[in-house]
C-alpha cells in the first residue's frame, strides 16, 4: 500500500483532500454553543490507553471515537449538531492512515445527522491522540417536560453488558500470541464479542422515540466504564440511592461462554468492564407499563432509592452488596 507523508503534501492540502466529496466544509473551529438548550461533550482518546492499533482498524476506531462523544449528548437528551476533531499524529502516520480514520468518523457523523464538522491536524511525539468536542441541542419545550428525579424511578438499560470487555480480552490474548509466533489467529469463534468492542452501535432515533412516546427520562448515563460507574454517577447527580438487581442485568450467552473460557466473573465484566456503549436512563415509575410496551430493547434492572441506601447490587438471595467502580 502506498504511503503519502503528510509533510510532503502539506497540512492544508491534506485537510482539503479529507473533506473533498464528504458533503462537509471544514469549520475551524466548530462553534460551541453554551447557552440555553445546548449541551457540549468532550472526549480525549490516547493510543496505548484508550485503544491499541495492533488490533483496532483505523476506520473502526474513527467510527467508535465519534460515538463515544455523541453518546454523552444522547444521554442528556440532546440531538447532535456539530463536532470538532483534533488529531495529534506522530511521524509514523501517513495520509492514508488519517484517511481511513476519517472515513469512519464521517460515517458516524452522517448516520447521526451531524451538521457541522471541523478537523485539525497537529504533530504528536507519542502515537495517536484524538480529541473530540461535540455540541447538541434540544427544543426547550421538550426539556421543560423533563421530570425531576424521584425515589423509585426505574433504572432502564438499553442492552447487554460485558460483551465488549470480553472482546477486549480476546484481542489482548491473541495479541500476545501473535507477537510471539507471528501467526494470524483465528478469531471467527468470537465474532459477537469482538463486534461489541470494535464496532459498537447507537441507534440515532432514540431521543425521538422518547419524545413520541411522551416518556422523558429524568437522568441518563452513557456507559463507557461499566455499569457500576454509571450507577454511582446517577447516585451522585440525583442525590438518591440506587438498587440494581443482579438477575435483571442482561448478559448475552456469548459473554457467559467467554467469561467461562477465561475464568472470569461475568458480573465483574458487566459492572466494571467498560466500552459497552449502552444507555442507563431513570424513568418515572408511573411510566412503567408504557415504557415496557414501547421500549422492548430496554431492560428494567432496578430503581432509585432513599439516599441512605447508597448504591447496591441486590442478589437473588436478597443480599445487598455495595457497588464500586474500578
Amino acid at each position: 500500500m502506498a504511503r503519502t507523508e503528510i509533510s510532503r503534501i502539506g497540512r492544508q492540502a491534506a485537510l482539503d483532500r479529507l473533506f473533498e466529496g464528504s458533503g462537509y466544509a471544514n469549520a475551524q473551529p466548530v462553534p460551541v454553543e453554551r447557552r440555553g438548550a445546548a449541551c457540549t461533550a468532550h472526549k480525549l482518546l490516547l493510543e496505548g490507553c484508550d485503544f491499541d492499533l495492533v488490533y483496532t482498524p483505523l476506520k473502526h476506531l474513527g467510527y467508535k471515537a465519534v460515538l463515544c462523544v455523541l453518546g454523552e449528548l444522547y444521554a442528556a437528551l440532546r440531538e447532535p449538531d456539530s463536532l470538532s476533531v483534533a488529531l495529534g499524529l506522530s511521524k509514523r502516520f501517513c495520509f492514508e492512515d488519517v484517511a481511513a480514520l476519517w472515513e469512519g468518523m464521517l460515517a458516524a457523523c452522517r448516520e447521526h445527522g451531524v451538521k457541522r464538522l471541523g478537523l485539525t491536524l497537529n504533530p504528536s511525539v507519542n502515537g495517536l491522540c484524538i480529541s473530540l468536542a461535540a455540541c447538541g441541542a434540544q427544543k426547550r419545550t421538550v426539556l421543560e417536560k423533563v421530570p425531576a428525579a424521584r425515589n423509585r424511578d426505574l433504572l432502564c438499560l438499553s442492552g447487554h453488558l460485558g460483551a465488549a470487555y470480553m472482546g477486549l480480552h480476546v484481542l489482548e490474548r491473541e495479541k500476545v500470541s501473535f507477537t510471539g509466533t507471528g501467526e494470524q489467529p483465528d478469531l471467527s469463534p468470537y465474532k459477537a464479542v469482538l463486534a461489541s468492542y470494535l464496532s459498537p452501535e447507537i441507534k440515532p432515533g432514540l431521543i425521538g422515540r422518547f419524545i413520541e412516546a411522551d416518556i422523558l427520562p429524568s437522568r441518563g448515563c452513557f456507559l463507557t466504564r461499566g455499569l457500576g460507574e454509571a450507577v454511582l454517577r446517577l447516585v451522585r447527580d440525583t442525590g438518591f440511592g440506587a438498587k440494581v438487581y443482579l438477575e435483571k442485568i442482561p448478559i448475552s450467552s456469548q459473554t457467559f461462554a467467554m467469561a467461562e473460557e477465561i475464568d472470569m466473573d461475568v458480573v465483574t465484566a458487566a459492572m466494571n468492564g467498560g466500552d459497552d456503549y449502552k444507555f442507563l436512563f431513570t424513568v418515572p415509575i408511573e411510566k412503567h407499563d408504557a415504557f415496557r410496551k414501547e421500549f422492548h430493547d430496554f431492560e428494567v434492572i432496578g430503581h432509585l432509592a432513599q439516599p441512605d441506601v447508597g448504591a447496591v447490587l441486590v442478589t437473588p438471595e436478597g443480599a445487598e452488596l455495595p457497588i464500586h467502580a474500578l
